[in-house]
């Protein structure tokens, strides 16, 4: 089978890139999900919060899925779900497993979305017990959303993030009060927007600058030991039900394996600022690249690589050689990474940080070769916990035969 553009992934970033794809390229889109319906981890979240920067509407996460697939439907991708990308035959050649059997997709484009995930908690190395009761937010979602089953009565959240207060309305919804929230920074990562009302939710303490070491009980949860990080006390919370939050790493195993550039922070591929990957005629969007940003922002990715794919399907022409951009502590990653004569700015015009310290209105500077070629403060914070935004223009300016830039909190 041959197609003109391959996307891999269902998810918002994936759905969004499809819409925008098949109405101006010459050939089939076609979506490969290997889920049993399109939509991504929205389709599990069902409590208002989507939508808001690509569709300017304030919907839920199933409302959300349902209307990207529709879109993208409509505007002729062919969706095909319980189809899983098992390896690649070649530059852009792809092994498909499904119910229906196997078979070889070749395309002339990919498009790589398959997201990201949480850290469930074997990655996170949590000793103890091993017993029934420990999900992340998604195996919650999907138990309590899509299985309509039980969980307990008494849960402690790990993390404080935005993903976390999402856990907090379905362990509510089904009926399990939360009894507290672990986090190791010394305030809640999520926007206050949500934090606020979100306390009313809770019963029981947000326990900032601490930790879970222990889980204990044989058949099923029965607490969790804490412990403070500043002054090594420990307390021992009740509870038999335990959600693993955030802690995000991408679903990188497919941009491993085609031998893509990798970045050792974000744990994605390399792009530039049209996405692009190392491998001629493959990108890159959405989480696989920011683990993570909101499901909307991700799906803006899919919308600013549409044109970037087209132009690639017209031309065949291979991304010029980038100049790197780096982070330097407390921002732990950026992206795009990549400055490219030919790139352009990158999606919304955003470079994407991610930060370990909190900094109210924070001052940057990027220096190449020792000179700064861009400087901006911001007046949002740069938060841990959520993507920190800053102006694609520090960057724009790197000589594209000088060094690595540096992007750095100038103090």
């Amino acid at each position: 089978m041959r197609v003109a553009v391959a996307v891999i992934g269902g998810g918002p970033s994936g759905l969004t890139a499809a819409a925008a794809l098949a109405p101006i390229v010459d050939g089939e889109v076609l979506v490969l999900e290997r889920e049993a319906h399109t939509g991504g981890i929205p389709r599990h979240s069902d409590h208002l919060g989507y939508g808001i920067r690509d569709l300017r509407r304030f919907v839920s996460g199933p409302t959300y899925a349902r209307t990207l697939t529709d879109t993208a439907r409509d505007a002729g991708a062919r969706l095909e779900t319980e189809a899983m990308v098992t390896g690649w035959g070649g530059d852009r050649t792809l092994e498909i497993t499904s119910p229906r059997g196997r078979r070889i997709v070749e395309a002339d484009a990919v498009v790589l979305a398959t997201g990201a995930r949480e850290r469930p908690r074997p990655a996170r190395l949590i000793p103890g017990d091993r017993p029934d009761g420990i999900y992340t937010t998604g195996q919650l979602q999907n138990l309590v959303h899509v299985q309509h089953a039980a969980v307990g009565s008494r849960a402690v959240v790990v993390g404080a993030e935005l993903v976390s207060w999402s856990a907090v309305l379905t362990l509510r919804e089904s009926g399990c009060a939360t009894v507290a929230m672990v986090s190791a920074h010394p305030h809640s990562e999520s926007y206050a927007a949500f934090r606020i009302p979100g306390r009313a939710l809770l019963r029981g303490p947000v326990l900032t600058r601490s930790r879970v070491v222990s889980v204990d009980g044989k058949q099923r949860v029965r607490s969790v030991t804490v412990q403070n990080l500043d002054t090594g006390a420990r307390s021992t919370i009740e509870c038999d039900t335990v959600v693993m939050t955030g802690d995000w790493i991408p679903d990188h195993e497919l941009a491993r394996t085609a031998g893509l550039a990798m970045d050792s922070t974000t744990r994605g591929p390399l792009v530039d600022a049209s996405l692009r990957t190392s491998r001629p005629g493959v990108f890159a969007v959405g989480n696989l690249v920011h683990p993570v940003d909101t499901a909307d922002a991700a799906a803006l990715d899919g919308r600013h690589v549409a044109p970037r794919v087209r132009d690639w399907l017209v031309g065949g022409r291979a991304a010029a050689a980038g100049i790197r951009v780096r982070a330097g502590a407390p921002l732990r990653w950026v992206t795009p990474q990549l400055v490219t004569l030919d790139g352009g700015a990158a999606p919304r015009g955003d470079l994407l940080f991610w930060v370990d310290e909190y900094h109210r209105a924070p001052r940057l500077r990027a220096v190449q070769d020792g000179r700064v070629i861009g400087s901006k403060r911001t007046a949002w914070p740069a938060a841990p916990g959520r993507i920190y935004r800053a102006p694609w223009s520090l960057v724009a300016g790197a000589d594209p035969a000088g060094g690595d830039v540096v992007v750095e909190l100038a103090v």
